[in-house]
């Protein structure tokens, strides 16, 4: 799927979605169109592999499902 981007160098592109963390985290992309709207890097929420943490919650996928 392309995302269209609006680099820090002002211009607009489209770019595979897979390429898109890479893109931000070298901080070259400023902006980036969600289907909700422009996401503004830095300003709006935006995932990150690297701050990613591990799951600390209870484990629910198992819950309530009969033991085969």
């Amino acid at each position: 799927m392309l995302v269209q981007v609006h680099w820090t160098n002002k211009r607009y592109d489209y770019v595979k979605d897979y390429m898109l963390n890479s893109l931000i985290e070298a901080g070259v992309v400023s902006r980036f169109l969600r289907s909700s709207g422009w996401v503004t890097v830095g300003v709006d929420p935006v995932r990150s592999s690297r701050s990613k943490k591990p799951y600390q919650g209870p484990e629910r996928r198992q819950m309530g499902k009969a033991a085969a």
